[in-house]
């Protein structure tokens, strides 16, 4: 999975080559590397990507290449449209889907409740990344949800998401434990809350580069309380 992102974050560098002038920090733009170099990079990270999977079975393939799919719709499609966020709301939830198939064959119950939380989660990511990028998309011309609801709405919606996300990891670990939830769980889980409270925060600046510190640090704070979550649940296993 680790090199199938890096394909899909390599073709994203590509795709966007001329709009990211406006980001010297970008590989592509810095020189740093060329729009050659990057798909030899992805096309191998391709690669090993798939054939890593190979041995843990053909679901494994399957849903690698389905993860590669939604990943490249959004880097040559959807990106800079009002529909940006939706391969962020398909993606994140096979994150998870891959890992536990790739080592185990099956999925826990317990995933009825992780997979539709991991949706709103990625669908809120991509709104807080196209909060971050609404100045220079409208600058460019290009559409996204941000633009399309504007900056403060956008921002509204992705906090509610986030809010649902949470509530929904404690009360799940709280009320689905007779013994009650690990003090390491819900301690990764508050602290995933804080990273994203404070991304949030970070995520209303006026600055372009402070936003997307904070979208940054939002997907930190979500990884981390995944983390913690999945953690807790086994007892509902």
């Amino acid at each position: 999975m680790f090199a199938l992102q890096a394909a899909i974050g390599s073709v994203n560098d590509i795709a966007d080559a001329d709009r990211d002038l406006a980001k010297p920090g970008k590989p592509i733009p810095a020189g740093l590397v060329s729009a050659g170099q990057a798909a030899v990079v992805a096309i191998g990270a391709i690669v090993v990507g798939l054939v890593l999977a190979v041995p843990s079975g053909l679901p494994t393939v399957a849903i690698a290449l389905l993860g590669l799919a939604i990943g490249l719709l959004y880097d040559l499609r959807l990106k800079g449209t009002a529909w940006s966020w939706l391969p962020f709301a398909l993606g994140v939830p096979l994150l998870p889907v891959f890992a536990w198939i790739g080592a185990t064959g099956e999925l826990p119950r317990t995933f009825v409740i992780l997979v539709p939380a991991a949706f709103a989660a990625g669908t809120a990511l991509a709104i807080a990344n196209a909060v971050a990028d609404v100045d220079r998309d409208r600058a460019s011309g290009v559409g996204s949800v941000a633009v399309a609801l504007g900056r403060r709405v956008a921002w509204r919606l992705h906090a509610v998401l986030l809010l649902i996300v949470f509530g929904v990891a404690l009360g799940s670990l709280t009320l689905g434990q007779r013994a009650g939830p690990g003090a390491i769980a819900l301690a990764a889980v508050a602290a995933g809350g804080l990273l994203v409270a404070a991304g949030g925060g970070m995520s209303l600046s006026e600055g372009a580069e402070r936003r997307e510190r904070g979208w940054e640090l939002e997907a930190v704070g979500i990884g981390v309380a995944a983390l913690g979550w999945i953690a807790g649940v086994d007892g509902l296993t």
